[in-house]
């Protein structure tokens, strides 16, 4: 033990006193900022320090509280939330039915024995079937994205036993091995090739492409297994693929026997203006992911669901895949309780509605200053901005963080900052960040494209 036990009760009950305060003293903040940075640099990793360097000049900004569409910091600077966890906070921040859910189970029962039917489970499983779309059934509840994309995987492998999948380039699918090989971005694939060696990548967007992969595939005995694609790319930089691109991909899956999984981690639960980004084309999945926003801001949660022909592979042998921390009773009543937000405060139609007039004046600020922006893109509120290079994007994103608006770039594309706020965004917030974003741009559009005097 590298220190003693009663140093280390030292270290633990102070942590545990600061969790109990309702407030700081000045010198709580000046130790808590101090320790957090040392931490990080010397136990959780120096590179996430440099990375907020590019972000603000105060670069040990140390998150302490949330409320609603915002987030303050320890020193308690409030920053309005444009980015919303990379998707998690579709109901917004600590939404009182789901804060008050979670606490009524955790004071009956935090976890489960593993052995015992869970209710919860069983309610949340009926709750998906309900909300998605045509037969998909029957669910397998996991903790996050990237577990239900592996689950996917081993499903469709399992239903059509054949073991090849197609993928988009600038797909992300998560970074565990499985999911890792239908992901595309080479920085994170290389370190750990060979993954899943039968996982093919195309362009994304073009049907086309499709159609000539699994022809290509058929011909040479390679059958496909299933086809991963996320129905508006993410982390790729805001993808969003033609009216027809779904439809055509549904028949081409149909046509070659191949599953059609969707990847609705990031585009689902409203973030598009509709419950499933896949509704937007009357399209249905063999097998659909999610995750992110699905514990309600609260818990963390993934699922796959599917129809029961598939998941009849299951029946035999429920243990084939399985999960300890995953159906847990905390995160299955914040997602009932985060289902039971979205549709009764209709979010994904106000996603739909705010989106819809968000995306136009962005576009009208876009025609402002086209040398700065190069495109707006997105549906609902899952928006796209991008820049001409990565450099731009990272400095637009510090001057909104210093105007006290938090967005981010995407993990394939820097120059392409997102824009993905609480589905609660209100109007006044939004002709916040609509006037700090109009700001910024100004700013850097004299730096980077105006003649000098």
């Amino acid at each position: 033990m590298k220190l003693a036990t009663p140093d280390i009760l030292k270290e633990t009950e102070h942590a545990l006193d600061l969790v109990a305060k309702d407030s700081l003293t000045a010198e709580d903040k000046a130790w808590l900022t101090q320790v957090t940075a040392d931490y990080y640099a010397n136990f959780v990793n120096p590179g996430i320090l440099e990375y907020r360097k590019s972000v603000s000049t105060d670069y040990v900004s140390v998150e302490w509280s949330d409320h609603a569409n915002s987030f303050e910091d320890v020193q308690g600077r409030r920053y309005l939330d444009l980015l919303g966890g990379y998707g998690i906070y579709n109901v917004g921040h600590r939404h009182p039915k789901v804060v008050e859910a979670v606490s009524h189970q955790l004071k009956r029962q935090a976890l489960h024995s593993q052995e015992l039917l869970e209710p919860f489970r069983a309610i949340l499983a009926k709750l998906i079937n309900d909300i998605t779309p045509g037969d998909l059934q029957f669910s397998f509840f996991g903790n996050s994205g990237a577990e239900a994309i592996e689950g996917a995987m081993k499903l469709a492998m399992l239903h059509t036993g054949r073991k090849s999948f197609i993928a988009a380039n600038a797909g992300f699918h998560g970074k565990t091995l499985g999911a890792l090989s239908a992901t595309a971005k080479a920085k994170f694939r290389q370190p750990f090739l060979p993954i899943l060696p039968d996982c093919y990548h195309i362009p994304f967007g073009d049907a086309d492409y499709i159609e000539s992969a699994l022809k290509s595939a058929d011909e040479v005995g390679n059958d496909i297994a299933a086809v991963i694609l996320e129905p508006i790319q993410g982390e790729g930089g805001i993808n969003v693929p033609p009216d027809d691109y779904f439809p055509r991909v549904r028949e081409l899956c149909d046509r070659f026997g191949a599953l059609l999984i969707a990847d609705e981690i990031q585009t689902g639960f409203g973030r598009t203006g509709r419950m499933w980004c896949v509704d937007h084309w009357d399209v249905v999945p063999d097998i659909m992911c999610m995750g992110k926003s699905m514990g309600g801001g609260v818990m963390p949660i993934g699922a796959f669901v599917s129809n029961k022909t598939i998941w009849e592979h299951l029946f035999p042998e429920p243990w084939l895949h399985s999960t300890t921390f995953g159906g847990n009773p905390l995160s299955c009543v914040a997602a009932i309780a985060g289902i039971h937000v979205l549709l009764d405060e209709k979010l994904p139609e106000r996603a739909d509605k705010m989106g819809t007039e968000m995306i136009a004046k962005l576009k009208a600020l876009r025609r402002r200053f086209p040398k700065l922006c190069a495109d707006i893109r997105g549906k609902g509120l899952m928006i796209g901005m991008e820049f001409p290079t990565d450099a731009i994007g990272y400095e637009v994103a510090k001057g909104l963080f210093d105007h006290g608006v938090l967005v981010a770039g995407t993990l394939f594309s820097a120059k392409t900052l997102r824009i993905e706020p609480p589905l609660t965004l209100t109007p006044k917030e939004m002709d916040q960040a609509l006037d700090a974003i109009e700001k910024v741009f100004k700013e850097t559009n004299a730096k980077h494209f105006e003649k000098k005097k």
